[in-house]
């Protein structure tokens, strides 16, 4: 299996060097190049279309929220994991709904960052539990339903984002619903198109919003909460 490649973009040189350093450390990553502003980020994205952007939120030239919503529109392919030293609000919506794949704050240590660039690269969504946190609480594990999607999901798509929203992988998601993996990567390719984005993450945050799922204690999704 061909390594993981990486992009790193961050400002702070001495920071890039250490995170480019311990990321060699795995046979399956490698990274490919580093950014020091968000133009660079696209320039680099563009030329070297790598698996994983390791995005920062304060970048000089072009933030990381903006470089993340172009960079979905030009890579769509890579998966951007949003490593932060900042959790507020308005940095943590903004980068979710840009299409960032995942959320982590600069206190996550080494072995947490490896584990959420392969994740991302699966297709899981990954986020700090301070980031899920504000997410349950911006969504209070209510019904808050939104405008009508133009088509809705199946009940068997949203069974399979409630799964996700547990943090399940697609095998995982499989052997529950007792159906090919490749079955469930159809479900998700639904459930993008039908709400309009490309991510779990941002597929999760839409299923709050709509109601369909209700997380509990910062976490679980209660399977009993009914479907609209």
């Amino acid at each position: 299996m061909p390594a993981i490649s990486i992009l790193i973009a961050e400002d702070h040189a001495v920071v890039r060097e250490s995170i480019h350093k311990l990321l060699e450390e795995e046979e399956d990553l490698v990274v490919i190049g580093e950014a020091a502003n968000g133009e660079e980020v696209l320039r680099l994205a563009a030329e070297l279309r790598p698996d994983v952007v390791l995005m920062d939120v304060s970048m000089p030239k072009l933030n990381g929220i903006e470089a993340t919503r172009r960079l979905r529109q030009i890579c769509p392919e890579t998966a951007v994991l949003v490593l932060s030293a900042y959790d507020y609000d308005q940095y943590v919506f903004a980068l979710l709904q840009a299409g960032a794949a995942g959320y982590l704050l600069k206190d996550v240590n080494a072995r947490e960052l490896i584990d959420a660039i392969r994740a991302v690269h699966r297709g899981e969504p990954v986020l700090h539990p301070a980031v899920v946190r504000k997410v349950v609480q911006r969504c209070g594990g209510t019904v808050n339903k939104t405008e009508q999607l133009p088509e809705p999901l199946t009940e068997r798509e949203i069974e399979v984002l409630r799964l996700a929203a547990q943090g399940l992988r697609n095998k995982e998601i499989a052997q529950k619903l007792y159906v090919s993996v490749r079955t469930v990567e159809t479900h998700f390719g639904n459930i993008f198109s039908k709400l309009g984005v490309n991510s779990r993450t941002e597929a999760i945050l839409v299923g709050l919003q709509q109601g369909w799922l209700c997380l509990e204690n910062g976490a679980e999704v209660q399977h009993e909460c009914s479907v609209v």
